[in-house]
């Protein structure tokens, strides 16, 4: 059997919020829901008493699996940088890269405006480019290609 995509996790500390940001923001639809406990703690790498729910999203065929631990909590913080190790950002285009800012800032997020760059291309169109922090910090770049 080849190997294929199957989905990301991403780590939420309030399940709501992340839905409204992720669906009513970027346009993901909620998909299957599992809500697991301790039996999963191994797997989930915690150990312990755990409580999560998995919470999965999709759009354009790409499934984000957004986890809430109800119990086990949280830890640690979303890259800041491009250069840290391990996922860094989520990118998705858009038609108009200052109008879905502004969407995802009414749904919580936070733009990073010192990410916002405009590049010149050759075939005199421009692209358009912004990093957007979800509601936990997790940056999404928007971008609109010229051309």
């Amino acid at each position: 059997m080849p190997t294929t995509f199957s989905h990301f996790g991403l780590c939420v500390s309030d399940l709501d919020r992340a839905m409204r940001f992720y669906c009513d923001g970027l346009g993901f639809e909620p998909a299957i829901r599992y809500e697991v406990g301790s039996e999963f703690s191994d797997a989930l790498e915690i150990g312990g008493d755990v409580e999560v729910v998995s919470q999965f999203i999709t759009r354009d065929g790409v499934s984000i699996e957004l986890l809430h631990y109800t119990t086990g909590g949280v830890t640690g913080r979303p890259s800041a940088a491009r250069n840290q190790l391990g996922l860094t950002h989520l990118s998705l285009n858009v038609d108009d890269v200052d109008e879905t800012a502004a969407k995802l800032v009414a749904c919580g997020g936070t733009v990073i405006d010192s990410t916002r760059t405009k590049v010149d291309n050759p075939d005199g169109s421009q692209s358009d480019f912004v990093f957007v922090a979800d509601p936990d910090g997790t940056r999404v770049e928007l971008m609109k290609l010229g051309g």
